[in-house]
């Protein structure tokens, strides 16, 4: 296959991902909009959210072997289809008089275990299919992707949600999987598999992934501030939704969580036409040090105008930062490595969403009660304490030489 050709092949598998963001993104917004009205609390909204990530973090490590050990495509295959089974049991539990919180977590979280299924093998499939110097734009356009439950999904949810019942939202969510589905299937057709001979014991196959994380120093210490990182970003994203709440209605949160992702969007698209040349340690320090900032601006009034602008700068931070670590990491591991590899990356990394769903919610609940503000201030306190410790971190993690050093060689991917 010639470069352009594998190019194409990526952007339809891209495409089926897009499809499944926003539809898992409908969900997302609605069940956060259904729990906050039936409890009125950040901490169960959070408890969703963690039951959400928690399985597919836990699993995102077997799943990397699964995905240098059988056929990736597969594995995508299986956890886009059989993830519907838990909103469709949710849904079963709406049309018999409503769902509990219960019911919503038991949901989310099967859900969540198929879904952990998809990461690694998605992430290592892109590196089968495109050439390396394809994978900067094929970053940015991933990042898109994911942006699209924050982008298209809060507005279309809200204005569906006027009209209709989160019912609806989950019937649409579970028809994008079979689209996800025959997409992945139609770029496996005529794909040569890397991964289905390999025969190795699990846990050799985990001691190796290890391996070629642990190796470059740069690429541990990388990894392990990510996940501070990633503490405090998911207190901001956990806390958003009931700050808004408690002062507007679900359509005027979508139309909120619409705008401020569209600083994402824009991101996004300059990078996949772009990409980023040089310099990712100083973009990577400087885009995160800008989104502390922005969080800080977004919780400090109940002003619609102040929290969007915050809000968009945020999100515009992100694509650049995940472009700048995708990149110092992907060519820093060989590329038969890189399944197994980026299952370890991504639990390491993401340990921080765990501690920020697990307490932002409560801490925002205690905040409210303890100063008498209720619990959309409790947030808005928490997301600026978040964001004053990410700036800080942030600035911490440009004069580390190894990590630094990441810019100057690679580990079997190819000349640079």
């Amino acid at each position: 296959m010639d470069r352009k050709y594998k190019f194409h092949r990526f952007l339809l598998l891209w495409a089926g991902e897009l499809v499944s963001s926003v539809g898992s993104g409908l969900t997302s917004f609605g069940l956060g909009v259904y729990v906050f009205r039936q409890t009125g609390s950040a901490a169960d909204m959070a408890l969703v959210s963690l039951l959400a990530f928690l399985p597919t973090l836990l699993l995102s490590v077997p799943a990397g072997v699964l995905a240098d050990r059988y056929d990736r495509r597969i594995l995508m295959m299986a956890g886009d289809g059989f993830s519907a089974l838990g909103i469709l049991y949710i849904f079963f539990c709406m049309q018999t008089g409503g769902a509990s919180l219960t019911q919503i977590c038991i949901g989310v979280t099967v859900s969540s275990v198929f879904s952990s299924l998809l990461e690694p093998a998605y992430r290592a499939t892109v590196s089968d299919i495109l050439e390396k110097e394809d994978y900067s734009r094929a970053s940015g356009l991933v990042s898109l992707a994911g942006s699209a439950r924050y982008l298209v999904s809060p507005i279309l949810a809200g204005i569906l949600l006027t009209v209709s019942d989160i019912r609806l939202l989950l019937i649409l969510d579970m028809g994008t999987f079979f689209l996800t589905v025959t997409c992945t299937g139609v770029v496996r057709h005529g794909l040569e598999s890397k991964a289905a001979e390999s025969k190795e014991a699990f846990f050799t196959l985990l001691k190796e992934g290890w391996q070629a994380v642990a190796e470059k120093r740069g690429v541990l210490l990388l990894i392990l501030v990510s996940s501070v990182i990633t503490c405090f970003m998911g207190a901001f994203q956990i806390l958003a939704e009931p700050m808004l709440l408690a002062f507007s209605d679900s359509a005027t949160l979508g139309i909120c969580e619409t705008i401020c992702a569209s600083g994402m969007l824009f991101s996004s698209l300059y990078l996949g036409i772009r990409g980023i040349r040089k310099g990712y340690v100083k973009t990577l320090s400087l885009s995160l040090m800008i989104a502390g900032v922005m969080m800080v601006g977004f919780g400090l009034r109940e002003n619609l105008v102040l929290i969007c602008a915050s809000g968009f700068g945020f999100f515009a931070m992100l694509p650049f930062a995940n472009n700048s670590l995708d990149y110092l990491v992907r060519t820093n591991i060989a590329e038969e490595l890189q399944g197994r590899a980026w299952g370890l990356i991504g639990f390491l990394s993401q340990i921080g969403y765990v501690v920020a769903y697990s307490l932002s919610g409560l801490l925002a609940d205690g905040m409210g009660n303890r100063l008498q503000t209720g619990v959309g201030r409790g947030a808005a306190a928490v997301i600026m304490v978040s964001g004053a410790l990410l700036g800080v971190i942030a600035l911490a993690i440009y004069p580390i030489k190894a990590v630094r050093e990441l810019e100057k060689g690679t580990s079997g991917t190819g000349e640079r």
